[in-house]
C-alpha cells in the first residue's frame, strides 16, 4: 500500500470563501489520475475529513488531471473559534493518508 502524497504531484486544500473549503489533488499524469479517481472513494475521504459524505463535492478535471473536492466549512472563516483561517492544514490529512 502507498501514500497518496507520495503518488501524485501536489495536494492543496484552500478557502473557497467564507464558508467552503476546497481540496485539490493534482495527479501529475494521465496514468496517475485514472487511477486516483477509479480508487479514491468518497466515503473514505468524507471519513477522514469527518464530514457527511453528503456534503462532499468531487469534481474530476480531465484535462487538468486534477480531482477536487469541495465540502461546506465546519466554523465560518474568520470565527473565534476558526483554527485555520486559510483551510491549508487539511491538505496534509489527504497526503498522508493510505491509498
Amino acid at each position: 500500500m502507498s501514500i497518496l502524497g507520495e503518488k501524485v504531484k501536489k495536494i492543496r486544500s484552500k478557502n473557497a470563501g467564507p464558508f467552503w473549503i476546497t481540496v485539490d489533488i493534482f495527479c501529475g499524469s494521465q496514468e496517475v489520475y485514472k487511477d486516483v479517481c477509479l480508487n479514491l472513494n468518497n466515503s473514505k475521504i468524507a471519513n477522514l475529513l469527518m464530514i457527511n459524505i453528503k456534503d462532499l463535492k468531487r469534481f474530476e478535471i480531465d484535462k487538468l488531471n486534477v480531482i477536487k473536492f469541495s465540502f461546506p466549512r465546519n466554523i465560518t472563516q474568520g470565527h473565534i473559534f476558526d483554527r485555520d483561517m486559510h483551510g491549508a492544514q487539511l491538505a496534509i490529512l489527504l497526503s498522508e493518508m493510505d491509498f
